[in-house]
């Protein structure tokens, strides 16, 4: 059994990762992850120290890891809009070196806006941490948005 089979019950109930669960999911067209857990779907993103020494300093990212990087910006994404009811558009532009930009766009208000750098080694320590940067994207963001409305607001 993995280490995050038996991940914390209260990570597990956090909102943001309530919504990359959920995000996880919705990519299942095929039921393949029906029988797995939460936390094992979400084990990726735990990147131990351990695990982030036996990657290379330089590489360039695999698919796998740019699509766990889009899932997770996606649910920040969409908590913002169950936040807001403003909706948020993911915008990442990234190098085949690992190197690049996300930013979320509400209207004409860039609500959040991230260099990236190693996308390569995109992760976290724990699933804890996991929670928390997701859950900071989303109140800056939301209180961006709350902060100027009428350009969120802006068609």
């Amino acid at each position: 059994m993995t280490e995050l089979a038996e991940a914390s019950v209260d990570v597990m109930q956090d909102p943001f990762i309530s919504e990359l669960v959920k995000q996880w999911r919705a990519q299942d067209a095929h039921g393949t992850w029906e029988g797995k857990t939460d936390a094992t779907l979400l084990e990726p993103y735990v990147l131990t120290p351990e695990k982030r020494k036996d990657l290379p300093m330089i590489a360039d990212p695999d698919p796998e890891t740019l699509w766990r990087m889009e899932l997770f910006y996606n649910a920040i994404a969409l908590a913002i809009e169950r936040e807001t009811k403003v909706m948020v558009s993911p915008m990442l532009k990234m190098h085949h070196e690992g190197f690049g930009r996300q930013v979320l766009i509400a209207g004409r208000l860039i609500v959040f806006n991230k260099q990236v750098r190693d996308a390569h080694r995109f992760g976290f320590n724990t699933l804890e941490k996991l929670a928390a940067a997701g859950n900071k994207a989303v109140s800056e963001a939301v209180e961006m948005i709350r902060k100027f409305p009428e350009v969120a607001n802006y068609s």
